[in-house]
């Protein structure tokens, strides 16, 4: 019987040691190769040609889903697990999007890890179920459009001139657009009305 081979992705060198330890403790699982950033998942993945990548949400130098997102389209063949600590529907939505084969929380049990990446490299989809459902249970998007993409330049850091300056309106505009955005989403300000819809997945 052959070995799934498994890339693992996680920047914290202690976690990222111990899943290392706990994988190689089972029978037909092998880490070929272990990463500690996003950017170069891609390319290593191409090197040591794994089954499953188990990838960390959040990673530098690229954020986890990214990465999957490109290691899908440049090495299909090889499934992606996502593993995080972050429980948010907006992190959900964001990886099956990315096309991943299984998503579960870092609390699961130590022999659920195993399990999913046997069943993603299977052909199965893992998901975490309280996670589903707190993605099924999630609210839609209050914010219309053109709020919607005013908020994800405010999330890049682009201020009101660089924002009515790309999108064709006034400053004036681009300012009661964000108002009415902190008033539908009962933030605080502009910065928690970015967290609360990045925490929905509403803005990427």
């Amino acid at each position: 019987m052959l070995s799934v081979r498994i890339l693992l992705a996680e920047d914290v060198h202690m976690i990222r040691g111990a899943l290392v330890a706990l994988l190689e403790l089972e029978t037909g699982l092998q880490v070929v190769a272990s990463v500690d950033r996003g950017d170069t998942i891609v390319p290593t993945a191409l090197q040591v040609r794994p089954d499953v990548a188990v990838i960390d949400v959040d990673l530098p130098g690229m954020d986890g889903l990214t990465a999957a997102a490109q290691l899908h389209k440049q090495l299909p063949s090889c499934r992606t697990l996502i593993l995080t600590s972050l429980g948010r529907p907006g992190v959900f939505r964001r990886a099956m999007a990315s096309q991943v084969s299984g998503f579960i929380l870092k609390d699961a049990p130590p022999a659920r890890l195993a399990q999913a990446v046997r069943s993603v490299a299977a052909g199965q989809r893992v998901i975490d179920s309280q996670l589903a459902l707190t993605a099924w249970d999630a609210p839609e998007n209050p914010l219309s459009p053109r709020e919607t993409e005013v908020l994800r330049r405010t999330a890049r850091g682009a201020d009101a001139s660089e924002i009515a300056a790309d999108l064709h309106l006034s400053q004036g505009t681009v300012r009661n657009y964000l108002t009415a955005v902190v008033t539908k989403l009962n933030a605080r300000n502009r910065i928690d009305a970015v967290r609360i819809a990045e925490d929905n997945g509403w803005i990427p």
